[in-house]
């Protein structure tokens, strides 16, 4: 097997909303993550307009990342971090959304934590908008489906550019913008656009997705020339959720319901790539009466504000299956989805596919011909703590390992330009779909329950060790 380039970017991913605590510490604003309750695997996730006292709000405390930064970064050094991702809490920066000017608490922690992981010659790689944005954009103006929204988060971009001017290289506008194609999740639309779904239909949330997505691919391209403005050495990318749809038969209804499941979910990297909508949306929008708001200004702002990489996501593959009452091909969302029986899952049910993600490489290659990212990857699961305080976890070892051999096969034999990898939840944080805790990621175990009881002592697992010995060998010793 080949090896990586020698610049390769290492590390590990976090976001501000799951690791930092500290909700309401310094003059931060509420966010949108933080009124959304605890769940588990079988129990959702409520989101409460308002805090009610008999719930538990996990993002509040979460791995209290806010006074644990220097201990943490440190941590990562000893791995070999070569960078570092991690998200801007919107509301940490402008409390309100709508402010008239910044927060000096909120930028003055962040230049610390940059300059923490300067210290340790660890590039940060920010993500501007990752599941969250201020509460209060929600209530006054209805989150992303307004278009003033796209000034106020311009102006934050700005804002975040300038200060950390000389700190920042590498940047990604919106976090796996492409979940909101499945509109009918509440959770889903709350933290990707700051939609509350409440009393509407099917139709109107699909009417809300759309219009609210173009909003914030607008927002993205003006952002993205306002960083090259800034900095030129800016590199500014996108980011997916790279989650590849397989048929579930050689059936052609299998393959052509497939095929219109891969286009649903990824246009929105044809627009930030391509600087244009491609023609198979252009014709659904048509067709059904969707995104009525788009100027010939707008047009423009995409054509001009082309990302330089692709950011994405790995976890998982689906399957498709065609459903004779959906005899349009439409897809609105996991009711398509079935079992692969080829593939193993994970505590959370979730299928484990590392040749999928070498496939996911080769499939952005071959479409986009831009240099990939990959900023989250890694899997959820339950740890024990030893008696001598140990913590083994096999399990991840070799979901990464895995993994890892794929992306290094997609680079040497496949030709694919992959820049850099960070497994997701580096550090144990609360998982966004779950609001857990227990559902970890970590090489470093943060000594903390569902209900945010611990002590918050870190650990290190097995896997930290490991991941120390890939990062010194460039993924040569797996």
């Amino acid at each position: 097997m080949g090896s990586l380039r020698k610049d390769f970017l290492w590390g590990g991913a976090i976001a501000a909303n799951q690791i930092e605590g500290a909700w309401n510490t310094d003059g931060k604003g509420e966010s949108i993550a933080d009124i959304v309750t605890d769940g588990a695997v079988n129990r959702p996730r409520e989101i409460t307009p308002s805090l009610q006292k008999d719930k538990y709000y996990p993002m509040h405390i979460a791995s209290d990342f806010y006074h644990h930064y220097k201990e943490d970064i440190k941590l990562l050094s000893e791995m070999g971090f070569k960078c570092f991702r991690l998200s801007i809490g919107w509301s940490r920066i402008f409390p309100n959304g709508d402010d008239e000017t910044p927060n000096e608490k909120g930028l003055e922690f962040y230049r610390k934590v940059f300059a923490e992981c300067l210290k340790y010659n660890i590039k940060p790689v920010v993500t501007l908008s990752h599941f969250e944005m201020p509460y209060h954009l929600v209530e006054k103006y209805g989150g992303w489906r307004n278009r003033k929204v796209i000034d106020l988060f311009t102006k934050f971009a700005e804002t975040c550019f300038l200060t950390y001017k000389d700190q920042v290289e590498y940047w990604m506008t919106f976090n796996e913008i492409n979940n909101q194609t499945d509109y009918t999740n509440d959770l889903c639309m709350l933290s990707d656009s700051g939609i509350l779904l409440y009393g509407l239909s099917d139709k109107e949330k699909e009417e809300a997705m759309y219009q609210a997505a173009h909003y914030e691919l607008v927002a993205s391209a003006k952002a993205v020339q306002i960083g090259h403005a800034i900095n030129p050495n800016n590199k500014i990318g996108c980011m997916i959720n790279m989650t590849p749809q397989y048929p579930a038969t050689c059936n052609p209804k299998d393959i052509f319901q497939t095929q219109k499941a891969m286009q649903r979910r990824y246009w929105f990297a044809d627009i930030q790539v391509n600087g244009s909508y491609p023609g198979h949306m252009e014709a659904y929008f048509h067709n059904n009466n969707l995104r009525p708001d788009i100027t010939p200004e707008d047009k423009i702002t995409l054509k001009h504000g082309t990302v330089d990489y692709i950011g994405l996501s790995y976890y998982n593959s689906n399957t498709i299956a065609y459903h004779d009452d959906n005899p349009s091909f439409k897809f609105s969302g996991s009711e398509l989805n079935v079992k692969n029986k080829y593939l193993k899952q994970t505590q959370w049910g979730w299928p484990i596919d590392a040749l999928g993600f070498r496939y996911s490489l080769n499939w952005l290659e071959d479409h986009y011909h831009k240099p990939l990212f990959v900023v989250e990857n890694g899997i959820g699961a339950k740890d024990t703590v030893e008696k001598d305080g140990s913590i083994h976890d096999p399990y991840r070892i070799d979901y990464l390992r895995e993994h890892i051999r794929a992306l290094i096969e997609a680079v040497t034999e496949d030709g694919v330009d992959v820049i850099g990898y960070t497994p997701w939840g580096c550090i144990d944080l609360v998982s966004m779909g779950t609001g857990q805790m227990s559902k970890r990621y970590g090489f470093i175990y943060v000594d903390s329950n569902d209900k945010g009881v611990g002590s918050f002592r870190r650990r290190k697992k097995d896997s930290f060790y490991w991941y120390k010995q890939v990062i010194e060998s460039n993924g040569s010793k797996l």
